[in-house]
Parts: structure tokens; C-alpha cells; sequence
């Protein structure tokens, strides 16, 4: 998790003259953890039907 946060802070946090996030670097973290997250869901779905399919032909042998 530490990585994404680390990717999306440096990808839309560019103005650190105020303590709060513009409406832009809001929307651009919002749209890059959405985006991370469902990458990393959908490696571990990809990952899952790969275990399923080597076991499957593990059992065939």
C-alpha cells in the first residue's frame, strides 16, 4: 500500500504552498488510488484463475 501512495503523491501533488489539497490534486489522488486499486485487484484475479488453471493441470498428469 505504502507504494501507492508514494506513486500517486508524486504524480498529483505539485503546490505545497497551502495545507490543504487543491480540487485538482483531490481529483487526481482520487482517480490514481481508484486506478491503483484496481489494477492490484484485478493482478490477483489474473493470479487466482493462473493458480487454478496450473493446478488443474497438475492434477491431469
Amino acid at each position: 500500500f505504502g507504494n501507492v501512495v508514494d506513486h500517486c503523491f508524486n504524480a498529483c501533488i505539485d503546490d505545497f504552498t497551502s495545507k490543504t489539497l487543491s480540487s485538482r490534486e483531490n481529483g487526481c489522488i482520487t482517480r490514481c488510488v481508484q486506478k491503483q486499486m484496481f489494477s492490484r485487484q484485478r493482478l490477483s484475479e489474473r493470479f487466482q484463475e493462473h493458480n487454478a488453471e496450473m493446478t488443474a493441470k497438475m492434477q491431469q498428469q
